[in-house]
């Protein structure tokens, strides 16, 4: 494990042939029972701001459809990629990943008939690519959602894709956080991620294999604690900090040491 200072140290390092890669919910914004609630910190849209144009790449890869994310945050330069990997926002464009198009009836038809099946419980339509059902505000229906979900997977033909108190309906191509790192890594020298559910261990996976196949100098993998983190998370990254605020502390310090004068 990389205690903070360390992690600063190389992050700083060379930072015109760094990346910055950071999840959205529980990362950036705290955690909340409805998805449209999701804030992201106000300090975090500042800090974002700050390291853009210092830090080779800066980009945020989310669960979330990209529309939302730069919605939430509006910081010029920071590069968007949405659900998983199947959408990405390009120069103020919304490009979705052709292999997800003609799932698009299937997914709008699962997500019609979860409304219809599981009145109460929040069906998350996202941007026509995915539908996500969740059960936090209903936990007495998680096995309710979760037998739903595998009948609609199986008749429409789509993959389950779980997470924290949820799963999402997609369509079935391989591609995930991790697919999205690989991506988004080529070329520099420098590359962190930071954190705090399960779909995040595939992009930790990924910074790990770069690393390991000599495709970084340097990889970090930065987790972000919460009571809901899965119990994975901690053996698969090189520093743990305390929530969103955490996160943001680490990366205003960033900030701090590319703004000391060089000697």
């Amino acid at each position: 494990m990389l205690d903070v200072a360390a992690t600063i140290d190389a992050l700083v390092d060379r930072p015109h042939d760094t990346v910055l890669l950071c999840d959205y919910d529980g990362s950036l914004a705290p955690i909340v029972d409805l998805p449209e609630d999701a804030v992201a910190l106000p300090e975090a849209i500042d800090v974002l701001g700050a390291l853009v144009g210092r830090l080779a790449r800066v980009g945020i890869v989310s669960g979330r459809p990209v529309e939302f994310l730069a919605s939430r945050l509006p910081v010029p330069g920071v590069l968007f990629s949405g659900l998983y990997g199947m959408e990405v926002l390009v120069d103020g464009h919304r490009r979705v990943d052709p292999r997800a198009v003609p799932f698009a009836d299937a997914v709008a038809n699962a997500a019609d008939e979860a409304d219809a099946r599981v009145p109460g419980v929040i069906v998350e339509r996202k941007g026509g690519v995915s539908v996500t059902l969740h059960w936090r505000t209903t936990p007495d229906r998680a096995q309710e959602v979760l037998d739903l979900a595998a009948e609609l997977s199986r008749r429409y033909g789509l993959a389950e894709w779980h997470s924290r108190f949820a799963v999402e309906l997609r369509p079935p191509i391989a591609i995930d956080k991790g697919t999205v790192v690989d991506d988004l890594i080529d070329g520099f020298g420098v590359a962190a991620f930071a954190g705090d559910d399960t779909g995040d261990l595939a992009a930790f996976a990924a910074l790990e294999r770069a690393a390991t196949d000599g495709r970084l100098t340097n990889a970090v993998r930065i987790g972000v604690e919460s009571p809901e983190m899965p119990d994975t998370l901690p053996g698969a990254v090189d520093v743990l900090v305390d929530g969103p605020g955490g996160l943001v502390s680490l990366l205003r310090s960033v900030v701090h040491r590319l703004d000391e004068p060089s000697i």
